[in-house]
């Protein structure tokens, strides 16, 4: 019965995993539509790219035997966690966005070189498994708290327009599923950092509970001030013109009485 269970959320686990990276889809989709990443975020993505890697890696059989399925899930995120780093890049919303994920890219390829040449080429058995164990809980942890920024923008805005509710949930499932399943196979380095995320998650969600009705009102309500701002302005400019209309009408009438007399 132990061995149907473990197979049962094995199952269910690779389920979780596979809706995580597919329900950002529509995320992208207004992405490419827009032509515009807006102000979302790239890091979430750069860091579960990072993760996933180092995950991958981790679950590979010279490193950590018997963790073939956190190689197998971790690598499809992989290339699916690349696809959209690239249209990141593709579409940012200016130059600055741009060079921001391309930097993060960088550092996350960086990091993942560094860590396997070192642990394939300097350390053997244990040590290995400890030094790719490690690097993952600490990425798996950054990843998690990646979204940080996101939640001070909906707490600071009251919006929750650029945190899509199903992420949030696909975040609290995944760091759910992935602790039971270190649980059950006794990994630390894979009960550790999925706790957090599982807590984390839990957070993103009261946070969308609270917000939720306020769904892009911060935008509309910034761009009513906006438009605010500006008719005042022309108010100010519309009354300075009218004015300066009357003192020149008067300095007319008064150039034309000097000259009578």
């Amino acid at each position: 019965y132990a061995y149907i269970a473990t197979f049962r959320f094995i199952y269910f686990r690779q389920v979780i995993f596979s809706v995580q990276f597919l329900i950002v889809l529509p995320t992208f989709w207004r992405i490419i539509r827009n032509k515009s990443t807006e102000e979302f975020s790239g890091v979430p993505y750069n860091m579960t790219l990072l993760n996933c890697l180092l995950s991958a890696w981790y679950g590979l059989p010279f490193v950590s035997p018997n963790n073939v399925l956190v190689s197998t899930i971790n690598g499809v995120g992989a290339v699916i966690e690349t696809v959209y780093v690239v249209i990141f890049l593709v579409f940012a919303s200016n130059r600055k966005a741009r060079l921001r994920t391309l930097g993060l890219a960088s550092a996350v390829a960086a990091v993942f070189t560094v860590v396997a040449l070192v642990s394939m080429l300097a350390l053997h058995g244990p040590a290995r498994k400890l030094l790719a164990g490690l690097a993952m809980t600490v990425f798996s942890i950054c990843m998690y708290a990646s979204p940080l920024s996101i939640m001070r923008m909906v707490i600071k805005t009251k919006s929750v327009e650029y945190m899509p509710f199903l992420l949030s949930l696909a975040v609290f499932l995944c760091g759910t599923s992935w602790f039971i399943y270190g649980l059950l196979g006794h990994d630390l380095f894979v009960t550790i950092p999925n706790g957090c995320g599982s807590v984390l998650g839990a957070a993103q969600l009261i946070l969308y509970a609270i917000y939720r009705n306020n769904k892009g009102n911060a935008a509309g309500a910034g761009k009513l001030q906006g438009d605010d701002v500006e008719m005042s302005v022309d108010g100010r400019n519309s009354k300075v013109a009218d004015g300066d209309d009357r003192g020149a009408t008067g300095s007319t009438k008064a150039g034309k009485m000097v000259s009578q007399v």
